[in-house]
């Protein structure tokens, strides 16, 4: 089986590649960079394609069958500075692989990793299912679903043999502060520069935080189990506000010299205040569960990042 992840040059990427090619698989990445951003398992193959340049995204594709889209230019934070960036850097490149994968013959999935952390948006309960209505608060979000329904109508109108995913909140080694994107990482290292970190409202959210192993393997799930036009949400079912998380790093960090400091500021309105996804529909199709204990995954991630802090 040859697989191709788009995108695959990142934090998730790196996981997602390892459990490609414990599975057997044979994987080739694309991705914008002439490097990847983390290291790759050396089995799998790399290559420079910005997958908006339709021709040689064609060439690179021919071939597989499989396609795991990991691609995106933005994160949430930045969408909001610039949302017609977000929509015109993604969107376009995102349907024009959908159609490039219509001439695939051989393909047997091609897999759209979404986010579960924004295309619910604010709800009435929790934890949240795939049923429950979307209503994003961020254009990263709202981008995120209308690709999701692009797979979904290619699905209906064309068989394109599409499944999409919703991962909760990714953390674990390698994850990096201060990219707009990662609660646990940036406030990692706002503790090693003994800076506050910051939250918004008196406890700040409530997010779902899943160890970057477990999205991969969750991702792996799908692609295995997947039922064509579905989509599965990947998360762990519990939810942790900011100043659990913080509470959780202070006793890890404080006996190396590091206390945690917080600074509160005023709820901000496009922050939705919890997000918590029930994952009953992957584990019913595959039996996934996740298996990373969270104080162990955070104890290593703190390791990680204060070796690698200057």
């Amino acid at each position: 089986m040859r697989t191709c992840v788009i995108g695959g040059g990142g934090f998730i990427g790196a996981y997602l590649i390892d459990a490609l090619i414990a599975s057997g698989r044979e994987v080739f990445v694309l991705g914008r960079k002439p490097q990847p951003s983390l290291p790759i398992h050396a089995k799998a193959s790399y290559a420079q394609c910005d997958y908006a340049n339709r021709e040689l995204l064609r060439s690179q594709i021919k071939y597989v069958n499989e396609i795991i889209d990991l691609a995106y230019a933005t994160v949430p934070q930045t969408s909001f500075l610039d949302p017609i960036f977000d929509l015109q850097s993604n969107l376009p490149s995102s349907v024009g692989l959908l159609e490039e994968a219509l001439n695939v013959g051989q393909l047997k999935t091609i897999l759209y990793v979404s986010s579960g952390g924004t295309v619910y948006g604010q709800v009435s309960q929790l934890p949240i299912t795939e049923e429950t209505p979307t209503s994003p608060l961020s254009p990263y979000g709202i981008t995120k679903l209308t690709v999701e329904r692009y797979m979904l109508m290619y699905h209906k109108l064309h068989n394109l043999p599409a499944v999409v995913v919703r991962p909760a909140n990714a953390y674990g080694k390698g994850q990096k502060p201060f990219t707009g994107q990662g609660f646990i990482a940036t406030a990692m290292g706002a503790t090693l520069q003994r800076k506050p970190a910051t939250i918004f409202g008196e406890n700040g959210t409530v997010r779902d935080y899943v160890h970057v192993k477990d999205v991969a393997s969750g991702i792996l799930a799908a692609l295995n189990h997947g039922q064509k036009g579905n989509v599965y949400n990947i998360g762990s079912g519990l939810g942790r506000n900011n100043r659990e998380i913080l509470a959780q790093i202070d006793q890890i960090s404080k006996p190396e010299g590091f206390e945690v400091s917080i600074e509160v500021q005023n709820s901000r309105a496009f922050d939705v205040p919890a997000n918590v996804l029930n994952f009953g529909k992957l584990l019913a199709c595959s039996g996934w569960l996740p298996k990373v204990d969270f104080n162990e995954g955070v104890a290593e991630m703190w390791q990680h990042i204060k070796s690698n802090h200057s």
